[in-house]
C-alpha cells in the first residue's frame, strides 16, 4: 500500500488568516508574489518589500490561545496564509487544534530504524505527511534524528539509534517521504539533544571533532540529501551557546558550509535573545514571541538589528512555504484512510520487530498444534502505541494483545490473560497452558529520563516466575530502547517489539506465529548492565553544575563496546530470523586514491526452509593511528 505522491498546486494563490480560508486569491499588480510561476526566492522578496514592521514582527513568532496551539497567524491584507504546525515523528501528534486529533499511531521511529529499510522509511514519511495534509497543517515538526548518546533518555523511542550514517540514511527518506505531500518536514533537535534531564539549561561541551563525526552528519545528510525545509534548533547550550543563538552551528555549519536555504525555527521555548538569535539566524520563535515579538520591534527602532536582518528571516520563511505551495493551495480538512493506513502502521511495526534469542526453534508457533496460551504481564493488555510527551498520537483505533492472538488462533484454542501484577498468580496461570506469552517494557517520555535500564516494578520477576513455571515461555519486550535482561538464560524466546502502534496485538501476533519472518536488526547496543554505557560518570551524564562534558569522544554506542573490548548483551546491528541465510563471495573493487569510491558486493542465500530478509552491513576500520573506533557502519542493504 503506497499513499499516492502529491503534486501542489501552483497555478493559483490561497487567502489565509487565522485558520479561515476564503477563496484562492490570484496575482494582481498590487500582489506579484500570488504569481506561481515567478521562483519562490523573487515572490518571497516582492512580498517582503511590502510589508510594515509591525506585520514583520507579527510574522516572526508563533501565538498561542483558546485556538491556537503550534500557528503562526497570516495576514489578509497581503494574502500571507498561516502557518499551521502538527508535531511529530511518530504520526501526527499534538497540533494547532487544542482538541488532538486522531491520526495513525505508528510504530515508534526507533522500530522503524531497526527495519534498516530505506524504502519503509520513506513510506512512513509518506504517511505521515500525508496525514498532516488531511489535517490541514503545512509542517510536521519530524523526524527527530538525535543520537542515542545516553540510552536512558526518555526520547530514545523518538529517534534512529546509535549510529550517525544510519539515523542520516533512514532521515533522508523519511523526509523525502513528508515533502513528497506538499509538507514541510522539520529535522530536530539541532543539534546533540541528547538527554531530557536539564534539557533546557545544560552545556554541553562536545570538542569538534566528535561534533563533526558523532553529532553532525545526519544533519547533514538531512539538509544536503533530504532537503529539509525547515531545521529546529534545540533546548541545551553546544560548547557554552544556546543552539538557537549558536553562529557556529547556524551561521558557520548548517548554512555556511552546508549550504542550508530553508528557514530555522526554535523548539518551543528554546530561544533565550533577541538579537543574537536573529543574527544568528533564528528565523521563527515558538510557540509566542517573548523575543521576537515586541523585544525585537524595540530592537529595530534602536538600531540593534537590521531591517535587512529582518527581512532575511521573513524571506527564507516564505520562500519555503511558495516552494511547497502553500501560498498557491487552502488548507483543507480530508478523512484519513483508517484502514490503509492502519494496515501500513501494522505492516512497519512487523518489519522493525527483532528476534533475540530463539532456542530450539521456539518460535514461530504453530497455532494448530496449541490448545492454550497464557498471556501475561503489563504490556499485554493494551496496545503500547507510543511513547509520552509532544511526539504521542491519538489513535484512530487500537488492537490489543490479547485481542490480536485471540484473532490469531481462532476459537479452538483458549487464551488467558494475566496483568502480572501478581507474579506467583501468573505463574500459575503460565502452568497450566501449552505456551507462555510474557509482554514487558518501559515508558519513555518528553520530559524525564530513566533512571535505569531495568525494568520497573515487579517485571523482572515476573519473567523469572513464569520461566519457572513453563519452559514454553516467550519474552516480548516493548520498549523505546535497551532494556536490561537479567532472566534472558532462562527463556528460550525473546522478542524486542519496541512500541508497535496501534495495530500491536495484530502485528506482534504475526511475527509470533510466523506470518512475519522478522528481520529487524537492532539500531542500538543492548548492554548487560547500567554502568557499561559510554556515558557512566556524573561527569558525562547527567552533568555536574550544568555541564555534561562529552569526554568519550568518537566511543559513541557500539563504537564504545568494540573499543573497550565491553561485551554488549545483544549488539548494534544484530537480530535473528526464521530461516538461515549464507553470505559468499565478497568482493571489495577497486581500491582508490584517498577520496576515491570503493565497491564492496556479497552474494545472500536463502538456506532455510522460508521466506525472508537480511540485511547486509558494511563496516570500515581505519588504521589505530587515526584514533577512529575499531569500525563503523558505511552501508547498508535490506535484501
Amino acid at each position: 500500500m503506497r499513499r499516492s505522491r502529491y503534486a501542489p498546486i501552483l497555478a493559483i494563490g490561497t487567502l489565509l488568516c487565522l485558520g479561515v480560508t476564503p477563496a484562492p486569491a490570484t496575482a494582481t499588480p498590487t500582489q506579484p508574489w500570488l504569481d506561481a510561476s515567478q521562483s519562490p526566492q523573487k515572490r518571497a522578496t516582492e512580498l517582503v518589500a511590502q510589508m510594515t514592521l509591525d506585520e514583520k514582527i507579527t510574522e516572526l513568532h508563533g501565538i498561542q490561545n483558546s485556538e491556537h496551539r503550534r500557528f503562526v497567524p497570516g495576514i489578509d491584507r497581503l494574502s500571507i496564509p498561516p502557518l499551521v504546525i502538527t508535531n511529530g515523528p511518530a504520526g501526527v501528534g499534538p497540533g494547532d487544534d487544542p482538541q488532538q486529533q486522531p491520526a495513525t499511531a505508528l510504530p515508534a521511529p526507533i522500530s522503524l530504524a531497526a527495519s534498516f529499510d530505506r524504502s519503509l522509511a520513506e513510506q512512513y514519511g509518506v504517511i505521515t505527511g500525508a496525514e498532516t495534509r488531511d489535517l490541514a497543517a503545512s509542517l510536521l515538526e519530524g523526524p527527530d534524528i538525535n543520537i542515542a548518546r545516553v540510552p536512558v533518555n526518555g526520547r530514545t523511542f523518538e529517534g534512529y539509534g546509535e549510529d550517525p550514517y544510519l539515523a542520516g540514511q533512514l532521515s533522508v527518506a523519511n523526509i523525502d517521504g513528508i515533502q513528497s505531500q506538499g509538507i514541510i518536514a522539520e529535522v530536530k533537535h539541532y543539534a546533540a539533544n541528547n538527554q531530557e534531564a536539564n534539557r533546557f539549561a545544560v552545556n554541553e561541551v562536545i570538542d569538534d571533532r566528535t561534533l563533526h563525526e558523532i553529532y553532525l552528519p545526519h544533519f547533514e545528510a538531512s539538509v544536503k540529501d533530504g532537503h529539509a525545509g525547515t531545521v529546529m534548533c534545540a533546548y541545551p547550550k553546544v560548547n557554552g551557546t544556546f543552539a538557537c543563538e549558536n553562529d557556529p552551528l547556524l551561521k558557520t555549519v548548517l548554512r555556511g558550509q552546508w549550504g542550508f536555504d530553508g528557514f530555522v525555527q526554535s523548539d518551543f521555548g528554546a530561544a533565550h535573545s533577541t538579537v543574537a538569535s536573529a543574527e544568528a539566524g533564528m528565523d521563527l520563535e515558538m510557540p509566542t514571541g517573548p523575543f521576537y515579538g515586541d523585544a525585537m520591534k524595540q530592537a529595530v527602532l534602536a538600531g540593534q538589528v537590521s531591517m535587512q536582518t529582518i527581512d532575511t528571516l521573513l524571506i527564507r520563511r516564505f520562500t519555503v512555504m511558495m516552494r511547497f505551495g502553500l501560498f498557491d493551495r487552502p488548507l483543507t480538512k480530508s478523512p484519513i484512510p483508517v484502514e490503509a493506513d492502519g494496515a501500513f502502521a501494522r505492516s512497519a511495526a512487523e518489519d522493525g520487530t527483532v528476534l533475540l534469542k530463539n532456542e530450539s526453534g521456539q518460535l514461530p508457533l504453530d497455532a494448530s498444534a496449541l490448545h492454550s496460551v497464557a498471556v501475561i504481564g503489563p504490556f499485554a493488555g493494551a496496545a503500547k502505541t507510543g511513547g509520552g510527551g509532544s511526539s504521542h498520537v491519538v489513535p484512530e483505533y487500537t488492537v490489543s494483545p490479547v485481542d490480536g492472538i485471540k484473532s490469531r488462533v481462532g476459537p479452538g484454542v483458549t487464551v488467558s490473560y494475566n496483568d502480572g501484577s501478581d507474579a506467583a498468580a501468573a505463574a500459575t496461570v503460565a502452568q497450566s497452558a501449552d505456551v507462555a506469552i510474557v509482554m514487558v517494557g518501559d515508558n519513555e517520555t518528553e520530559g524525564s529520563d530513566r533512571s535505569s535500564l531495568a525494568l520497573s516494578g515487579n517485571q523482572d520477576q515476573l519473567v523469572e516466575s513464569v520461566a519457572a513455571a513453563n519452559p514454553h515461555t516467550i519474552v516480548v519486550a516493548k520498549s523505546g530502547g535497551p532494556i536490561l535482561m537479567p532472566w534472558a538464560a532462562h527463556v528460550p524466546a525473546i522478542v524486542e517489539a519496541w512500541y508497535p502502534g496501534e495495530e500491536d496485538g495484530n502485528a506482534v501476533a504475526a511475527v509470533l506465529f510466523g506470518d512475519t519472518n522478522p528481520s529487524g536488526k537492532l539500531p542500538i547496543s543492548f548492554p548487560k548492565a547500567d554502568g557499561d554505557v559510554p556515558a557512566h560518570t556524573p561527569e558525562q551524564y547527567p552533568g555536574v553544575n550544568g555541564t555534561a562534558t562529552y569526554s568519550e569522544g568518537l566511543q559513541v554506542g557500539y563504537r564504545w563496546y568494540d573499543a573497550q573490548n565491553i561485551a554488549p548483551l545483544f549488539p548494534f546491528g544484530y537480530g535473528l530470523s526464521y530461516t538461515t541465510f549464507a553470505f559468499s563471495h565478497l568482493t571489495v573493487s577497486p581500491v582508490l586514491v584517498p577520496g576515491g569510491n570503493v565497491s564492496a558486493s556479497v552474494d545472500v542465500t536463502n538456506t532455510g526452509s522460508r521466506a525472508g530478509a537480511d540485511v547486509a552491513q558494511v563496516y570500515v576500520a581505519q588504521p589505530a593511528s587515526t584514533g577512529e573506533p575499531p569500525k563503523q557502519l558505511v552501508g547498508f542493504q535490506k535484501v
